[in-house]
């Protein structure tokens, strides 16, 4: 009991903390720590993270809840980009969200609490930024959906689940999990690692050169990987005048849907239309996707 005690009384001030961590500063082995931990959180104690350090969760005390975000670096990339969307937007309706951030929204259990919200009899899902609270996610989701401030039932935080009416272009968690899959899956058929790398001029100068040839101006630019991925943001001349735009600039023989999904999704996050830049060709899937998902990307061969 004693060591229960100092367990929580050291999470209090130095969580969220890791296993390992607390076993140092207790000084007993790292097996009999974790069994207190696990102890704990049954006895409603600690809470446990689903976010995992090196395969560890993280332990912390209510209240703590909002110092998670110190470890938000530690997500995947699609999961940060999601991560950003949803803190700065507060509020995301689950239907007009493209797949990969669908599937991402459903792994960054800690930050994003799904809300099944009933419109005129049918089910929609919304995700809201874990440190809001019910009363200011029906606000949002009003304003969302310019419904006039009335009294309306506070939407229910629930896992979850098939609803008895379902939405037009709902996916569901095991469709978008399966999608997920899938889009792996393609990956691994086309390595990132398999790059289309001139023998000549290099591909930053070809860009370099397309940005001159159509009068593009360069705001900001930053290297992802040395000579066969960019990223700008650009001021483009339109009919309009100039527009920004976000540009992703990838040197690779095939460009498939996830590497589109991911650009559309930071062009997404910037509030930019994209511009990608290729001296590849999309695949037969990003084709399709162009068409249906991605309207507001352009795909520029150069």
């Amino acid at each position: 009991m004693e060591n229960n005690e100092k367990i929580v009384q050291i999470i209090k001030i130095r969580g969220p903390v890791l296993p390992s961590d607390v076993s140092k500063i207790v000084g007993t082995n790292l097996l009999f720590t974790s069994a207190i931990l696990s102890e704990l959180v049954t006895k409603n104690q600690l809470k446990l993270s689903h976010l995992k350090i090196g395969g560890s969760p993280l332990y912390y005390t209510k209240g703590q809840e909002y110092k998670l975000q110190q470890f938000s670096d530690k997500l995947h990339e699609k999961e940060k980009i999601a991560y950003d969307l949803l803190k700065d937007k507060k509020i995301l309706r689950d239907s007009q969200l493209e797949p990969v951030i669908r599937v991402a929204l459903r792994q960054i259990k800690d930050f994003a609490i799904p809300l099944q919200v009933d419109l005129k009899n049918k089910i929609e899902i919304f995700w809201k930024w874990y440190l809001i609270s019910n009363e200011e996610a029906l606000s949002f989701i009003k304003t969302e959906l310019k419904i006039p401030s009335t009294k309306q039932e506070i939407p229910q935080e629930k896992p979850l689940e098939k609803p008895q009416i379902k939405p037009e272009k709902l996916i569901e968690p095991k469709q978008l999990l399966k999608e997920e899959k899938r889009l792996t899956s393609e990956q691994k058929k086309i390595p990132e690692t398999k790059k289309f790398i001139d023998q000549g001029e290099s591909f930053h100068n070809q860009i370099i050169k397309y940005f001159e040839k159509n009068n593009i101006r360069i705001i900001h630019e930053e290297v992802k990987k040395k000579k066969s991925d960019f990223e700008f943001i650009l001021e483009v001349p339109t009919s309009l005048g100039n527009v920004e735009f976000f540009c992703k600039a990838k040197n690779k023989k095939l460009i498939n849907d996830k590497d589109l999904a991911i650009a559309s999704i930071q062009g997404q996050a910037k509030k930019l239309p994209v511009l990608f830049l290729t001296k590849g060709k999309p695949t037969k899937k990003a084709s399709e996707m162009l068409l249906k998902e991605f309207k507001t990307l352009k795909i520029k061969i150069i």
